[in-house]
């Protein structure tokens, strides 16, 4: 066989400009085209794409919060079959059902030996060049190789990433929801379940409430949180949030966050303050809502050059924990099975945070819409 060439085709989704002009309808920094998937080689892995998230760090992708090299297959919330696999691969065959996991684990990094496998070196350094883990770019158009986002490439019909990317999931999972297990569950449920460690009966206030600060609200029901306030300036959010668990909600727009945080939590602090937006002035928000002895965990993902003033007296004096979570501080193989057993039971209905379904080629609108904040999570089915 000839390596070299290409031997699959399909659709995909490539971000050809970053930091276009809203609305992004008009200016369509994403291009839909027919794309070209190389041989795999050791260790890669071709997925049949069945559904992808619309998340906010695509959205941070496409207006160049984050800044990555283009032209890019972008997505990286996502769900799919596995069609083929290359040499070596053993974690995963034809026809298992898999979700992707968004920082590649290459397993023998001093991160990953520490059990961090979301601090991975080799897999965050792989997703900053926006190739997969051994630093191949396997998608093409046109003959010119194409980048990949954080080594999913999930807005397409197929793609190709490194079996470390993959979770294998039971195959009666519905792929539909099993793609927001890949990044929303991951981050907003690790950030609760993993990163704060909530006890039963204490008290947490979510700062945001797109799919990940509404993820962190289920998961603040799963650990038994009886006290449960979500801070969103849009009413559909909080509505829903009342609806999923919540035991009260607060508008920031209607002002002084803070007091009308703890007026809701009977005048106390919350124990648990989870900031989910990515601001550094909502994460100050949570760290003024947060009471005696309790800890702050910030999981947004903000610009670089951010900075949060953080009352240095209060750290002390309060016996206070400001952390950070990425990815939720989750171990992916371990986490996204336990995920799905909790939906499986019925304690972790996420197929409420699902707003709606879309196609590849109205991409450009829901990222519009995401941006405005009327929805929480819009499902691409490639």
């Amino acid at each position: 066989m000839d390596r070299t060439r290409p031997t699959k085709t399909g659709r995909a989704a490539i971000l050809v400009r970053q930091a276009a002009p809203r609305p992004y309808a008009t200016s369509r920094p994403i291009q839909i085209a027919e794309v070209e998937l190389d041989p795999l080689e050791y260790g890669e892995v071709q997925v049949a794409v069945a559904s992808v998230g619309v998340c906010h760090s695509d959205l941070s992708t496409v207006d160049a919060t984050f800044v990555l090299p283009l032209p890019m297959v972008i997505g990286h919330e996502a769900a799919g079959t596995v069609e083929a696999i290359g040499p070596g691969v053993s974690r995963v065959q034809p026809g298992d059902k898999v979700v992707f996991s968004f920082v590649p684990m290459c397993g023998h990094c001093v991160e990953c030996a520490s059990g961090r496998p979301a601090l991975c070196e080799n897999g965050n350094r792989a997703n900053m060049a926006g190739t997969l883990l051994r630093g191949a770019r396997r998608m093409r158009h046109r003959e010119a190789p194409l980048f990949t986002q954080l080594g999913v490439g999930g807005f397409a019909e197929r793609t190709i990433c490194a079996e470390e990317s993959l979770v294998r999931i039971p195959a009666d999972t519905p792929l539909q929801i099993a793609a927001l297990f890949g990044c929303a569950a991951l981050t907003g449920l690790g950030a609760v379940l993993n990163a704060a460690n909530v006890e039963a009966g204490t008290s947490v206030a979510i700062f945001g409430g797109g799919g990940v600060g509404l993820m962190a609200l289920l998961g603040a029901v799963v650990a038994g949180a009886t006290s449960i306030v979500v801070v969103d300036p849009v009413e559909e959010k909080r509505v829903l949030a009342m609806e999923l668990g919540a035991t009260a909600t607060v508008d920031p727009s209607e002002g002084d966050v803070r007091a009308r945080v703890r007026a809701a939590l009977g005048g106390r602090g919350a124990r648990y303050a989870i900031e989910a937006v990515g601001s550094a002035q909502v994460l100050e928000n949570a760290i003024a809502s947060t009471g005696n002895g309790g800890t702050t965990v910030a999981v947004g993902l903000p610009r670089n050059e951010a900075t949060c003033a953080v009352p240095h007296s209060l750290l002390v004096r309060q016996d206070r924990t400001l952390k950070g979570s990425f990815m939720g501080s989750s171990v992916p193989q371990r986490d996204i099975p336990r995920y799905i057993a909790l939906w499986r039971s019925g304690r972790l209905p996420v197929e409420r945070l699902i707003t709606g379904t879309i196609g590849l080629d109205q991409l450009n609108e829901a990222l519009d819409a995401l941006a405005d904040g009327h929805v929480v999570r819009s499902v691409c089915v490639p």
